[in-house]
């Protein structure tokens, strides 16, 4: 952190200065609007854009009010985990997810960490949809009513070095994903976790997540690579990431789907 930006913030503790705290909102106020995109991603039309940032502005003034620059994190990667809780529990309030499908939700995390107890690595579609006793499409239904519906992802933002442009990373589970039983698991050992269900997709399903949280692109680009549609890559992500969620769920604790 700069010299400049350190005394920034001892000033603003010491003086509680409007002016000033009004300085580092517009400062930090692109962090709130790119992770409000991120959430976006995949949420239902009625959810308006300029909604999430309002909410995320809230988690943006907590995360002023609450930073100690003393402990010597970087304010950007404190700052994203209060925005993006503050966007998710205004979220939860809508609960705009169907009773039915939250239960067809818990029923695919059941089977699906049956299944890898049983065979030892991620399910398929096809052992997948023989347990629900549905098709492979019916299956895929599901898969496209869930995105629509849920904030699964397993994106994290942090600040690059030159501190101007947020970039994403495949760092842990969505926050809000993660329980309280979870927490004990430490950060290293969820990364992975991660690394080694990805290592079991396939081809297809690990190109959508490396290109979309490795290399950075929209579900739209990742499309025209793959010759897909938009919507079918929603699809592949959605089913991603709800194996991943059982993966974890097996080796380090309770997650718990928000809808």
């Amino acid at each position: 952190m700069h010299e400049s930006e350190i005394k920034m913030w001892k000033k603003f503790k010491r003086t509680k200065s409007q002016e000033l705290r009004e300085e580092i909102v517009k400062k930090y106020l692109y962090l709130v609007k790119y992770v409000a995109g991120r959430v976006a991603i995949g949420l239902p039309p009625n959810v308006e854009f300029n909604d999430l940032v309002s909410y995320g502005i809230l988690g943006l003034f907590d995360a002023i009010n609450k930073y100690d620059v003393s402990q010597g994190n970087k304010f950007e990667t404190y700052a994203v985990s209060r925005v993006r809780g503050s966007i998710m529990d205004e979220l939860r309030k809508l609960d705009w997810a169907p009773r039915l499908l939250r239960k067809k939700a818990r029923e695919i995390d059941k089977k699906c960490k049956e299944l890898e107890e049983k065979n030892g690595r991620l399910a398929t579609d096809t052992e997948l949809a023989k347990a629900l006793r549905i098709s492979t499409d019916e299956l895929n239904n599901i898969y496209s009513d869930l995105n629509s519906t849920t904030f699964l992802s397993l994106d994290e933002v942090w600040q690059n070095d030159d501190g101007n442009k947020p970039i994403s990373r495949l760092q842990t589970i969505e926050d809000s994903l993660v329980t309280n039983q979870f927490n004990y698991v430490h950060q290293s050992e969820v990364k992975e976790m991660i690394a080694e269900a990805i290592d079991q997709l396939p081809e297809k399903e690990k190109l959508v997540i490396v290109l979309y949280y490795y290399e950075d692109l929209t579900l739209r680009e990742i499309g025209e690579i793959l010759d897909v549609s938009e919507s079918r890559v929603c699809q592949i992500h959605t089913k991603v990431v709800t194996r991943l969620r059982s993966h974890l769920m097996k080796k380090g604790g309770e997650i718990t789907l928000e809808a």
